[in-house]
């Protein structure tokens, strides 16, 4: 058998791995929860006029950001937005979605560093993370060369 089909042989057989681990995801409690919840945020018309006025507060916000602070609405806008976020963040529903969405999360990142350091530590895995812990850009100890 040539290089180049011992190669195919196994990319296929990673790829049927991968699609059967995509299934066993799929199957999670994490899913299930994050599924669950999305679907009774969906189904309710209260949510759904909130997250139609988050769009619109949001538009008018990032048109007051091209100027930044010297925009003379720039200040309320910003706050317009968070206001209707609070509100938004005071239904079970959202709230519970959003730890769904969290845990559904944690799990893909922390299955994609076993992933990823079975190849190799030195791997950078992305993540959601807004404040980053290390590596290139973040202040912390890089490997990279």
């Amino acid at each position: 058998m040539s290089v180049a089909e011992y190669n195919t042989v196994d990319m296929a057989e990673v790829l049927t791995n991968a699609y059967e681990l995509g299934d066993m995801i799929n199957q999670s409690a994490e899913v299930a929860d994050y599924l669950y919840w999305k679907g009774r945020v969906a189904a309710n018309s209260d949510i759904q006029n909130l997250i139609k006025k988050l769009r619109s507060k949001k538009e008018l916000f990032e048109e007051t950001q091209r100027f930044g602070h010297f925009h003379p609405n720039y200040h309320a806008a910003k706050e317009e937005v968070a206001a209707v976020e609070a509100e938004l963040d005071e239904f079970e529903e959202v709230a519970r979605f959003k730890l769904a969405e969290k845990a559904l999360d944690d799990m893909l990142h922390s299955m994609s560093e076993t992933i990823a350091f079975a190849v190799s530590d030195s791997i950078k895995v992305p993540g959601n993370d807004p404040l980053p812990k290390g590596g290139c850009g973040s202040g912390g100890k890089c490997s990279c060369g």
